[in-house]
C-alpha cells in the first residue's frame, strides 16, 4: 500500500505548494509511490490517516488552529513547510501591531472605503488570533523545511527521504532561509 501525503495552506501565499508543483514531471513519479489525501492537487477538503502532513503557512485564526490539530491527529509525520510555517513568515509581520487597530484601519478608516463600513462580524468568518504563530507553537512538528518557498529540488529530496524512511538531510544549496 502506498503511503498517503496530505497538504494544506494556512496563513501564507501558497508559494510552497507552487514549489511542490515545480517538481514538474517528477510529480508523476511521486504519484507512482504515494497517494495524496487532503491536498489542492486533488481538492479533497478533509484529512484521513496519513504518513506525512505538509503544512504551509502560519496560524492566524481559529480555523487554522482547527485544521492544524486535525492534521496532527491524522498524520504520523508533520512537516513545517516553508518560512511561514517554520517561523510565522511574512504574515507574522503584523505581530507588533494591535489586531483591533489593524481591523479598524482595513475596514473603517482606509481611504476609498464607502461610508459606514464596519469590521466584519459574521459567524461564518474564522476568529482572528491576536498574533500569527508558527505551527510548532500549536502542535508538535517532526521536521522543518525552511525557505520562502523551499526549492523544488529541496522538496523532492526531502519527500524522497521521508518516503523511504530516511531522516531528511538537505545539504548546501538545498537549504534556504529566505
Amino acid at each position: 500500500m502506498k503511503p498517503k501525503i496530505a497538504t494544506t495552506s494556512l496563513a501564507g501565499c501558497f508559494g510552497c505548494h507552487m514549489s511542490l508543483l515545480d517538481i514538474d514531471l517528477r510529480l508523476l513519479e511521486l504519484l507512482q509511490r504515494v497517494e495524496f489525501d487532503r491536498s489542492p492537487i486533488n481538492d479533497i477538503k478533509t484529512v484521513g490517516p496519513c504518513a506525512i502532513g505538509l503544512i504551509e503557512g502560519g496560524v492566524c485564526n481559529a480555523e487554522n488552529v482547527e485544521v492544524l490539530r486535525e492534521f496532527r491527529r491524522h498524520c504520523k509525520i508533520i512537516v513545517a513547510f516553508g518560512a511561514c510555517a517554520v517561523n510565522g513568515g511574512l504574515p507574522a509581520q503584523r505581530n507588533h501591531l494591535d489586531l483591533r487597530d489593524i481591523l479598524e484601519e482595513v475596514y473603517q478608516t482606509s481611504p476609498g472605503l464607502a461610508p459606514g463600513c464596519s469590521i466584519p462580524n459574521d459567524p461564518e468568518l474564522p476568529l482572528p488570533l491576536n498574533k500569527v504563530h508558527p505551527i510548532h507553537e500549536i502542535v508538535r512538528v517532526d521536521y522543518f523545511l525552511p525557505g520562502c518557498p523551499p526549492s523544488a529540488e529541496a522538496i523532492w529530496k526531502f519527500l524522497n527521504d521521508l518516503i523511504i524512511g530516511r531522516t531528511p538531510v538537505l545539504g548546501h544549496g538545498l537549504l534556504r532561509y529566505d
